[in-house]
């Protein structure tokens, strides 16, 4: 053990101790008696712990205590990260596990099991096709250079770089490129940059880094969005890297997508910057307001509004909102979800009030955020929700939905009952102890509620004051 994993050892010590005395009893009997170290890594703690209940407790409840309370000691900032661990203290060699277990990502599962997908599967979200992809001069250039690379798979544009900020729809085109990859035969694979290091870790913890290898190396095409998330991450960029060269050797087509062309990532390995700029680096800029409007014409036919909405009315979102392709979805979302709440037809007065409502909450959660997250999750219309229907799944998805919008909006319980069906304040209380039970002792309610607050934060909403 290194002189610094020693002192992290201490370190971590002194804080269990001192957290003892900080916190209840009956809280630190229950989820904190039987933590301990597993390793450290540049200041980053990772506690291990017995089942996923403790470690997502500690994630969500406890975890700026216990990393303040070890950066008192250490006098120092530091990060800690919680992740199921069975095995004793003793067994863990901090040489070998620290600069694996500082990899994983926040979403580490209780039993890690790396995503084998079984034959067709893809990880392609269906609702990303190049049919509902909007083209236009900010990402005209892009658009040709993925249909260059479907043309000639392997070719002179490999890899492609796509970059763009937030909401420009560097994601809708991955997957646009990867279902037409697919309809052609090829083995295509897409996955993010979190889903890339999480399924690594767990091939590693399991033994299974062949099958893993196999998975991601005896493809066509292979897409990974946000790449940047395995920067600084050795043992990732390593295994990029190698499954990269492999899948060049043979041909195969890489396509990535970031925020940044590879130059600005820090951190990034310099064999993988040269990699990337060695093939085609692509930019996506703001759409125009052309390319804004047709943007809000399909987006208005898959939300089955398509000739619901006056044209001058999808012309004032498009002329108003230009920062991203996301704030259009989040004023038109609004606006149709006003329109099945309020029972009344789309107008140019309320166009405005979603354009005004979309910039006033850009870091807070709205009602009809939460309305259109939940039914694109579950794959339900809208007005499912805000209707009177009562078929299990609706009401399933009706329940979570009133959850999230109590606990995560500034919300009543009567404007929520009023906006999905109709029910009194009763009801969605009702709701919301429910699923919050369920939260406690059902893991695939956990996951859904957790998934849609994920779909929910990359278009820069925070989650709001919990009631």
């Amino acid at each position: 053990m290194t002189r610094d994993q020693s002192s992290a050892a201490k370190i971590w010590e002194t804080a269990y101790g001192e957290l003892q005395l900080q916190l209840p009893r009956e809280a630190f009997d229950t989820w904190l008696r039987n933590a301990h170290l597993i390793a450290h890594e540049d200041g980053t703690y990772i506690i291990g712990v017995q089942n996923i209940y403790a470690r997502e407790w500690l994630e969500h409840r406890l975890k700026k205590v216990i990393a303040r309370t070890l950066s008192q000691i250490a006098g120092r900032g530091v990060e800690v990260s919680f992740v199921v661990w069975t095995g004793a203290p003793e067994e863990t060699d901090l040489r070998e596990a620290g600069p694996l277990l500082a990899e994983i990502a926040p979403a580490a599962t209780e039993k890690p099991e790396f995503e084998k997908l079984s034959p067709g599967q893809t990880g392609l979200n269906p609702r990303y096709t190049f049919d509902e992809y909007a083209v236009g001069n900010s990402n005209r250039m892009a658009h040709a250079a993925a249909l260059a690379a479907l043309d000639t798979p392997g070719g002179q544009f490999n890899p492609l770089y796509l970059h763009a900020a937030i909401g420009l729809g560097k994601t809708h085109l991955l997957h646009a490129i990867g279902h037409e990859a697919a309809a052609a035969g090829h083995r295509v694979l897409l996955v993010t940059g979190r889903r890339f290091t999480n399924d690594l870790v767990a091939a590693i913890y399991s033994r299974k880094t062949g099958g893993y290898r196999e998975k991601h190396r005896s493809l066509d095409l292979l897409l990974i969005d946000d790449i940047e998330f395995i920067a600084g991450k050795d043992s990732t960029q390593e295994e990029f890297y190698n499954t990269f060269n492999v899948l060049y050797e043979h041909g195969a087509q890489v396509i990535v997508a970031a925020g940044q062309p590879p130059a600005a990532i820090r951190k990034l390995d310099e064999r993988l910057r040269s990699r990337f700029d060695g093939g085609l680096v692509v930019e996506m800029t703001l759409p125009d307001y052309e390319t804004r409007l047709e943007i809000l014409r399909l987006k208005a036919r898959q939300r089955g509004f398509d000739g619901r909405i006056p044209p001058e009315v999808l012309e004032v979102i498009a002329e108003e909102t230009a920062e991203s392709i996301r704030e259009l979805d989040g004023a038109l979302n609004r606006m149709i979800a006003s329109a099945l709440i309020n029972r009344e037809a789309p107008t140019i007065r309320t166009a405005e009030t979603a354009i005004n409502q979309t910039r006033a909450s850009a870091q807070t959660l709205g009602l009809e955020d939460v309305i259109f997250a939940v039914a694109a999750y579950y794959e339900i219309e809208p007005e499912g929700l805000t209707g009177r229907g009562r078929s299990r799944d609706v009401s399933s998805a009706r329940q979570v939905a009133m959850y999230m919008a109590y606990k995560h909006t500034n919300t009543s319980l009567q404007q929520i009952g009023e906006a999905l069906g109709g029910r009194n304040h009763s009801t969605v209380l009702y709701s919301c102890e429910r699923i919050d039970d369920l939260m406690q002792t059902d893991s695939q309610v956990r996951r859904d509620v957790q998934a849609i607050m994920e779909s929910l934060r990359p278009q820069g909403i925070s989650q709001g004051s919990e009631h």
